[in-house]
């Protein structure tokens, strides 16, 4: 079995992988560099991405948990919808976009 080697990310207060390794996606288009084996929350966290979806009345969520419970962080990941970014390992090339749900 291959062993994790994660860590709190002090700054974002998420699990992160310690690599050295990095993967590069797309969030609203803005081109995205993450370590190899983070999160998709973790990865938009680090690069200063806070407002992840938009709820039905207008307001801007984010990451609130970290760990899947509370599904704030959920985004269009992949042409899928309702994809939580806490619980989603960054893949080259993936496409990322922040869920509205106030059309």
């Amino acid at each position: 079995m291959k062993q994790r080697n994660s860590q709190v990310n002090e700054r974002t207060g998420c699990f992160a992988q310690s690599s050295t390794n990095t993967v590069t996606f797309f969030f609203e288009g803005k081109l995205i560099k993450a370590k190899s084996g983070d999160s998709v929350a973790a990865a938009l966290l680090e690069a200063g991405e806070l407002i992840l979806r938009i709820d039905p009345s207008g307001s801007p969520r984010g990451v609130v948990c970290g760990i899947g419970v509370c599904w704030e962080c959920r985004c269009i990941i992949n042409d899928v919808p309702n994809t939580r970014a806490c619980q989603t390992e960054v893949r080259p090339d993936m496409k990322v976009l922040r869920q509205r749900e106030d059309l």
